[in-house]
């Protein structure tokens, strides 16, 4: 029979395994390893005005993911206000209203931003140019003469951008952009030239992110569009790129604030920087829903969940350890996988009391089991009798070691009693029919795998992989169904053939 079918199955899981993880590392930049650091921003905006004693309605712009930095949470507090969140063409706005308000009113709003180097901007329309601009004279003149001049030393829409704010800098200044200036804003003006020139531009406003800062206001900046490409412009000293620490509060041409039955309106910024672990730092973003079949979180799940899924998920890393050990190996185990279930109770134990518990409450239990065995109980009857005796010695060590002091030996009470009872129903069977030996071969090889599988389901790194990349499951299973298809010898068979060798 072809066995193409079944490798062309192993390859599908480990080829979509790979890809999920690729993925997930990728657009959601879900670290490989436990413990890296990255940077998040902590803003606070807090909004002030004057209520005229009647109805208010407040709106105001919100940051959204861009490039290099990307939304985490958010809050607000504002007491007796209604709140509601608006999004349109990319653009997201804060919208608080109340029936009543007198006198100074705050409102507050606080977003984490994650700085990722691999988010990008949401996709907003390019605005189109005015059709027409209305200049009173002398200005057009003046306006048609700094466009023309600009015009002449450019070749497309971003060199004309930076040939035109540039002469509105202090070094380049000539009497035609000296005039405009008494008359109009610099950057509406700036925006307004470029629309008549039909080129692309709107003003935004960003932030200046320094740590520790604290009543900071936005800058505005003009952002000029040629076709599929876009450029930010500093409209003081004309120079063009987004700086590092800049983010793009209102990217959409839109007022940053606006305010309805209130005056004197103001809205200022404080921000601070920390490093924290790079899980935790996405850890928000996985579970707000945007989970699809190839970013599949378990991070969406409740807390306790969570902490459920974090164990259940080592399972495979342990049985693929026993998968190993009994197929490559030919270590003999008591029980198929009663290694993992031990190993699942080291990591709450911690290995050494783990072991001493395992060992004495298996030593006494042996000997109570060859005391049942003289009183020819049925199977049923006798494995209640153990279970029942096992509980009984876990209690007296547990009761015992508080007695003594020994808080550790409280955590014996993490072993699985039904799996120990079932062992030590198994060894002493073994006893009876192969001997000590076996019950020795048997026992110590499932410590050893125990033991193995405890450490490779307690390494940090593994923790970290299991529980974050889920496509690593499908790995352990095309890796596990290769195993079983093994034939060979295993390793401790090899020792048949060492009177050939020595011959």
């Amino acid at each position: 029979m072809s066995r193409l079918p079944f490798y062309l199955v192993v390859a599908l899981l480990i080829v979509i395994g790979i890809g999920m993880s690729v993925h997930r590392h990728v657009e959601f930049e879900v670290p490989w390893t436990p413990g890296e650091q990255r940077q998040v921003w902590e803003i606070e905006a807090q909004v002030n005005f004057r209520a005229d004693g009647g109805p208010a309605k407040v709106e105001m712009a919100l940051p959204s993911t861009q490039d290099g930095y990307r939304v985490l949470t958010e809050h607000t507090a504002s007491p007796g206000y209604g709140l509601t969140f608006l999004e349109e063409n990319g653009s997201r706005r804060a919208q608080w209203s109340i029936r009543e308000a007198r006198g100074s009113q705050q409102l507050y709003y606080s977003a984490q931003l994650l700085v990722a180097p691999q988010a990008r901007d949401a996709d907003r329309p390019t605005p189109e140019p005015l059709p027409a601009v209305v200049w009173e004279r002398p200005y057009d003149t003046a306006a048609s003469e700094v466009i023309e001049r600009a015009w002449s030393r450019s070749s497309d829409p971003l060199t004309f951008a930076r040939e035109l704010i540039g002469d509105f800098t202090d070094e380049r200044q000539s009497e035609n952009t000296r005039l405009l200036l008494t008359q109009f804003d610099r950057v509406p003006l700036l925006v307004r030239l470029l629309n008549q020139a039909g080129v692309a531009a709107r003003e935004v406003n960003g932030l200046m992110l320094d740590h520790g800062r604290r009543r900071q206001s936005l800058t505005s900046w003009i952002q000029v569009y040629d076709d599929d490409r876009r450029a930010l412009f500093n409209p003081v000293d004309g120079s063009q790129g987004r700086p590092d620490n800049l983010l793009l509060w209102e990217a959409s041409g839109q007022s940053v604030l606006e305010v309805q039955g209130g005056s004197n309106s103001r809205v200022t910024f404080s921000m601070l920087s920390r490093n924290q672990p790079a899980a935790a730092a996405v850890r928000n973003q996985l579970a707000r829903g945007s989970d699809t079949l190839l970013n599949f979180s378990i991070h969406s799940l409740p807390l306790e969940e969570q902490a459920l899924f974090q164990t259940i998920l080592l399972l495979p890393i342990g049985a693929l350890v026993v998968v190993l050990l009994r197929v490559l190996v030919g270590i003999k185990t008591s029980g198929t996988f009663m290694p993992v279930l031990i190993a699942l109770a080291f990591i709450q134990t911690t290995l050494v009391t783990g072991l001493i518990g395992f060992l004495l409450v298996v030593a006494v239990g042996l000997v109570i089991r060859n005391y049942l065995s003289y009183l020819n109980l049925l199977l049923v009857a006798r494995v209640t009798a153990v279970i029942i005796t096992v509980i009984a010695i876990i209690s007296l060590f547990s009761v015992l070691s508080y007695r003594f002091g020994l808080n550790a030996g409280l955590q014996i009470t993490f072993f699985p009693m039904i799996i120990l009872s079932w062992t030590i129903e198994r060894m002493s069977i073994l006893w009876e029919e192969e001997g000590p030996k076996e019950v020795l071969i048997q026992g110590g090889g499932s410590m050893l795998t125990a033991v193995l599988a405890y450490l490779a389901m307690n390494n940090p790194w593994i923790r970290h992989i299991t529980f974050n990349f889920l496509g690593v499951q499908l790995i352990l299973m095309a890796l596990i169904l290769l195993l079983g298809n093994y034939t060979g010898y295993r390793l401790l068979e090899l020792r048949r053939f060492k009177p050939v060798t020595e011959d």
